[in-house]
């Protein structure tokens, strides 16, 4: 698990007073859920996001920023969609001075819903159609193309119609990659954007950019989780260079923006947030020190490391059992939130709080146990082996750091439903009052979904073919 703090940061005591404050909001959501009735036996699993926390996280990243770029820098946060694609969530966002950063037809209509304008959205996919392509030159979106094919759809759309759309193109600088190969985008093979190292590849990158003078910005994404902060920086620190490069050859600042990504790793070994924001920024400043001199306008793609530690899984424990001398904690939560913990545990390990009936943390001795969730197959399990206070029936098992790439993203393994979303806030006399961002998915909605509208189908069509 990456637990690189980039050898800088903020300092120690306000790291710690964050964290316990979360930690205590989080507390009090799980016993007021539980008291409000958003958690028990009519509603076994919840999602729970603190508001709160999402706006200081927002908050973090534009000061950290605000403190390294010169004045009057344009600065685009741009929030990667596919983290937490909720639309109150990126309304809440928005609201806090943070764009959208969109991969999909789907990605671009929540951002929409939610009102992010056209100017502080920025499109990046592997896989554009000509129509996802044609509707964000229309709206005046920002677009990265990936490949040389997409540049091609992007000339015949230029020469068709005029566009405010600002358009780049993503280069991957394959400098390697991190603990966790699935969210390593700048290794040698990478599918992701124009390879740099290839032969012929950087010269193309450059020519392309000289015969273009309405390619005017230059995206790269080192990663994500498993990737250290100085290989962030390093991947920053190449695209610097190529933008420096193409500029020179043009005789001028044809290229005005860098989009550098995101990929700050989060801490899931603790409560604390590490690294932060100031770090990263000043990590930058201190490696690449021309990005902040005001020449080039910046975007950024944070996802992951602005809403993990805002957002917490709470389950019921349905049974508690043991077998082979091993205590075993029944839940609700398992596969269907947390697939990438369930599928590859070593790699995305997730801290478990235990409460009591009550919502209240559970206090006692720890106990080894697993934390198991409902799904039919064996490795369904949250946490294996960990040592926590003793979970019995009707207690309740938070999975921490859950606010990104977990109960938005679900995986409908036995047909469970997908959770109902709450985003709790202090009621302004010493509790906590909640508002519904997503309702729990109905068995009726399972079955829609699974085709239950088209039952006959299959047999009706077996029936004509037969004739």
């Amino acid at each position: 698990m990456e637990r690189d703090t980039g050898g800088i940061g903020d300092s120690g005591g306000s790291r710690d007073s964050e964290a316990r404050q979360r930690a205590a909001r989080r507390d009090e959501a799980v016993r007021a859920a539980v008291e409000q009735g958003l958690l028990g036996p009519d509603a076994a699993v919840v999602g729970l996001l603190d508001v709160t926390g999402i706006q200081e996280s927002a908050a973090a990243l534009r000061a950290a920023f605000d403190a390294v770029v010169a004045p009057g820098t344009p600065v685009l946060h741009a929030f990667a969609v596919k983290a937490t694609p909720l639309v109150p969530v990126l309304r809440l966002l928005h609201e806090a001075g943070i764009g959208a950063e969109v991969a999909s037809p789907g990605e671009l209509a929540l951002a929409r819903a939610a009102g992010v304008p056209a100017a502080r959205t920025v499109l990046d996919s592997p896989a554009k159609t000509p129509a996802e392509l044609r509707e964000a030159l229309a709206l005046g979106i920002a677009v990265n193309a990936d490949n040389p094919q997409e540049l091609d759809r992007l000339d015949a759309l230029v020469r068709t119609a005029p566009t405010r759309s600002p358009l780049g193109i993503r280069v991957n600088p394959q400098i390697g990659g991190g603990t966790i190969g699935a969210t390593s985008t700048a290794t040698p093979t990478s599918k992701f954007g124009v390879a740099l190292r290839d032969e012929g590849a950087r010269e193309w990158v450059v020519r392309a950019y000289l015969e273009r003078p309405w390619l005017t910005r230059l995206h790269a994404h080192t990663g994500s989780q498993g990737i250290p902060p100085a290989l962030l920086a390093r991947g920053v620190a190449e695209t610097y260079a190529l933008a420096e490069e193409i500029n020179e050859r043009a005789g001028g600042r044809q290229i005005d923006t860098l989009d550098i990504g995101g990929g700050l790793p989060v801490n899931f070994a603790g409560e604390a947030t590490a690294p932060s924001y100031a770090d990263h920024a000043r990590l930058l400043a201190a490696e690449v020190p021309g990005l902040f001199d005001g020449r080039y306008g910046l975007v950024t793609e944070f996802g992951r490391s602005l809403l993990a530690k805002q957002g917490t899984v709470v389950a019921r424990v349905e049974y508690a059992k043991s077998a082979g001398g091993r205590r075993i904690a029944v839940t609700h939560a398992g596969v269907q939130v947390a697939t990438r913990t369930v599928y590859a545990p070593q790699a995305w390990p997730l801290r478990i709080a235990a409460y009591d009936a009550k919502g209240r943390p559970k206090p006692g001795p720890e106990v080894v146990q697993d934390v198991a969730g409902p799904a039919c197959f064996s490795g369904d399990l949250l946490a294996e082996g960990r040592a926590l206070p003793l979970l019995e029936q009707g207690d309740f098992a938070a999975a921490l750091d859950t606010g990104a790439y977990y109960f938005a993203h679900h995986y409908a393994y036995n047909s469970l439903a997908r959770p109902g979303i709450h985003g709790f806030a202090p009621d302004g006399s010493g509790g906590v009052t909640f508002a519904t961002v997503r309702e729990p998915q109905t068995v009726d909605e399972v079955v829609a979904e699974s085709g239950g509208a088209h039952a006959d189908a299959l047999t009706t069509l077996r029936a004509s073919g037969s004739r």
